[in-house]
């Protein structure tokens, strides 16, 4: 079978899922099931993969699914109980105080506390966090989602301490080709992953610094009353100080402190930084900008989760520390929990629920519960009902509506995330053929050439988009762009770093991504709705970079 055609079939669920999603505007939940099984067959078929191997790689595939409904769940939770313990009030009059204008908050909220949470915890936990919280303090929905998914870009490289890099880079490098070139060029294996974390730090510090900008121009634009690019455009100021805010100790923390750190010290120093700017008006606009009353947005805009509460007049009003409590917990936790230094994390992930060698194949899946972020959203969300001091009845109800949020995403998300895996298991055949995104990734590398730093980064993207992870996507794909790196004479180092750039803008359009950030809203069917805007930022995120590769690489 000719490359171009194998390409071509491997491509084809993707290509059914974007056309069913994005082209033909259907649902998530009829999308994927046909997607799902467009894979099966494809695989059967074509890769002549055993059943009992597609059936392992759908059964790993739901473990990981209820890794990601954990999550979700947790986030739901501790939104509902700051709902009814009415702390989202408190919260939200606290932004107003620092600023009513919505395009500082965003920068705040979603770029600077997002990338925090990127960070500590990773997977997905951002938009879990920042979506209703921007809905509680009265975004659309539809806008609190886009939002939640761009703020996956430049800080993921770097999010859950490294993670990305540590385990992505590093486990899919591995090979005696690697150990070749440490021992030709006299580096250790150390100093070799530091080459890849310097270069993708810079990529990412260039690149990420517009990306409030272009969040919040995208938020007037396409959620503005006015439906206007330029009244994004007159906080240019303040959105480049705010880029620059994060990007510059996130650049500084990755050359000389390695991949643990840059997004999460690089929030820790711009937040503080940018809120002082704005409570003081340096570089403020002169005209505070807000969305139309919400009695005049679409239905399409709002989503089921509902933050409004009948406020009484003796209600009592908590203080702002005690309302922001359970987020600073929560980013504490998230921190100490992630570790390495400390025993947290070994005590943590020492539990463990697993199945090794399913149905007889080498395919095997776990998880480790406790150390979910889901497990530290429901800790905190206990601390919670005891600190805010809430009623029985409203911590039922909180309870309650989270889990009927819950069941739609399930069901979506137990065909797309096996669809995943049978992609990433396909490499296992009878017929010798590479795997599915491998195949697509050769038939790109084998057409492109001497302009292949241009295309580096798109691969990343995909694997990201197939995989919902940066980590995944450069353990899928770290080996072959290393390979195509050492074929085409190019510093191996250096396109590697653009994999783990373009991963991470991969997030941002990634389906199952954008299920649970959906689903933590009350926003599910409406999934191409946000996949054709947060491909704007995806295609200026892998267009600007690869760029930058050939520039760098001229």
């Amino acid at each position: 079978m000719s490359p171009t055609l194998l390409a071509f079939l491997a491509f084809l669920p993707i290509l059914s899922a974007a056309i069913l999603l994005v082209g033909l505007r259907i649902p998530a939940k009829t999308a994927m099931p046909i997607s799902f099984a467009a894979t099966v067959v494809i695989a059967f078929v074509i890769w002549d993969i055993p059943s009992n191997y597609i059936a392992a790689s759908a059964i790993q595939g739901l473990f990981i699914t209820f890794d990601i409904l954990y999550i979700i769940f947790g986030a739901i939770v501790l939104l509902n109980l700051l709902k009814y313990s009415r702390a989202i009030r408190v919260i939200r009059e606290g932004f107003t105080d620092i600023t009513e204008d919505r395009r500082i908050q965003v920068i705040i909220i979603a770029w600077l506390f997002g990338s925090f949470i990127e960070g500590a915890a990773g997977f997905g936990t951002p938009a879990a966090v920042v979506a209703p919280l921007l809905v509680g303090l009265g975004f659309p929905t539809f806008c609190a989602v886009m939002l939640g998914m761009m703020v996956q870009s430049t800080a993921v490289t770097f999010g859950a301490v490294g993670t990305p890099i540590l385990v992505g880079i590093s486990g899919g490098i591995q090979s005696p080709e690697l150990t070749a070139e440490l021992a030709n060029s006299g580096m250790g294996f150390s100093d070799y992953i530091q080459l890849v974390t310097s270069n993708a730090v810079m990529l990412h510090a260039i690149t990420g610094t517009l990306m409030p900008t272009l969040m919040v121009c995208m938020m007037t634009r396409f959620f503005g009353k006015n439906k206007s690019w330029k009244e994004g455009l007159q906080v240019l100021p303040f959105t480049l100080f705010g880029g620059l805010a994060f990007t510059v100790p996130y650049f500084l923390t990755g050359t000389f402190l390695g991949p643990e750190f840059p997004s999460l010290l690089g929030a820790l120093v711009a937040i503080p930084i940018v809120v002082f700017a704005a409570k003081r008006g340096f570089l403020m606009p002169a005209k505070t900008w807000n969305f139309d009353s919400d009695s005049n947005w679409p239905k399409s805009w709002i989503g089921s989760l509902n933050v409004k509460l009948d406020i009484k007049d003796d209600d009592k009003k908590m203080s702002l520390t005690r309302a922001w409590a359970p987020y600073v917990m929560l980013a504490g936790f998230l921190v100490l929990t992630r570790l390495t230094q400390l025993p947290i994390k070994e005590w943590l992930t020492a539990v463990k629920i697993g199945w090794t060698e399913i149905l007889g194949t080498t395919v095997s899946a776990s998880s480790s519960p406790l150390y979910l972020p889901g497990t530290v959203f429901l800790v905190v969300g206990l601390i919670t009902m005891v600190i805010h001091k809430m009623k029985r009845s409203d911590v039922k109800i909180a309870f309650s509506e989270s889990a009927k949020m819950l069941l739609g995403a399930g069901f979506v998300l137990i065909f797309t995330v096996p669809m995943v895996r049978i992609y990433i298991n396909s490499g296992t055949n009878p017929s010798d053929l590479p795997g599915m995104p491998i195949a697509m990734a050769e038939w790109v590398a084998g057409n492109v050439g001497s302009i292949y730093p241009m295309f580096a980064p798109s691969i990343g993207a995909l694997g990201a988009f197939i995989a919902g992870s940066n980590t995944v996507s450069n353990l899928m794909f770290g080996l072959f762009q290393f390979g195509v790196a050492a074929k085409l004479a190019m510093p191996t180092y250096f396109i590697l770093a653009l994999q783990a750039v373009g991963a991470a803008a991969g997030n941002m359009i990634a389906i199952h991504n954008v299920v649970a950030a959906s689903a933590t809203v009350g926003f599910l069917g409406k999934e191409g709705m946000i996949l054709r805007k947060t491909i704007i930022p995806t295609l200026y995120y892998l267009i600007a970079v690869g760029i930058l590769g050939l520039i760098f690489l001229a």
